[in-house]
């Protein structure tokens, strides 16, 4: 009787320390994001945030995308515990209507979701929908859409100006500038622009810590009631070296 009371014991000990031990666990408090309605053709991104919920190292080995879409590799792939990233997803709406529902998939060595879904849902509306009041609009113009500094070597920051103008008849509202981890921009005079003017986003990369081909985006959201958020993608190709 003794020796099995023992034995019961061992056994209940060793299931805590069993339901302790937790390793690596992948969690996303917002693993569902909704767009709203966007227009057919626009470019819309979000970021989502990863955590690692265990206590042993969460490892990153690869991010997919449905198609449609597009993701970015997180900044860091190795969490400790209670560390994070970001996910940077981005939607081109381009020849598609109505409403949609996306996935991205990120695999780790999370033993009990080595598969992580995410998610995002969007309404694309046809051009021909949107109301005919947004003729008579402020309009987001972008000189340069798209940049690539080419190879640096790393621990360089490398900067760049982008010009932004209203193209349309009325006032146009920078409402927000919002960059992917490892970058930043800036807006260097005003934003709020008159029918016709203009103003400079200066964006800045560090490539410190980094190396390879790396991509980040700067978002740009406005008033502009036909692309209400507009990207711009940086690319750069990050050299072993001294600078």
């Amino acid at each position: 009787m003794k020796i099995i009371s023992i034995l019961l014991g061992l056994i209940l000990v060793q299931a805590v320390v069993i339901g302790q031990a937790v390793g690596p666990q992948i969690d996303c408090p917002e693993n569902l994001f909704d767009f709203g309605d966007i227009t057919e053709g626009e470019v819309v991104t979000h970021e989502f945030e990863i955590f690692n919920s265990g206590d042993e190292d969460l490892v990153i080995s690869q991010v997919k995308a449905s198609c449609g879409c597009t993701a970015a590799q997180p900044d860091k792939d190795v969490l400790k515990s209670g560390e994070s990233t970001k996910v940077n997803v981005t939607f081109n709406s381009a020849r598609r209507f109505g409403t949609q529902k996306k996935y991205v998939y990120v695999f780790s060595n999370d033993k009990i979701n080595p598969q992580y879904r995410l998610a995002f849902t969007v309404n694309i509306l046809k051009k021909d929908e949107v109301s005919s009041s947004t003729i008579d609009s402020p309009r987001l113009a972008i000189a340069n859409k798209k940049h690539d500094f080419g190879d640096v070597v790393e621990g360089r920051k490398v900067d760049l100006n982008v010009q932004l103008k209203n193209n349309g008849s009325k006032l146009l509202n920078i409402e927000e500038v919002k960059s992917s981890c490892g970058c930043t921009a800036t807006l260097l005079s005003k934003n709020e622009l008159k029918p016709g003017e203009s103003t400079n986003l200066k964006i800045e990369l560090d490539t410190s810590g980094r190396k390879g081909r790396l991509s980040r985006t700067v978002t740009i959201h406005s008033n502009d009631p036909i692309e209400p958020q507009q990207i711009i993608t940086l690319s750069v190709n990050i050299e072993n070296g001294k600078s």
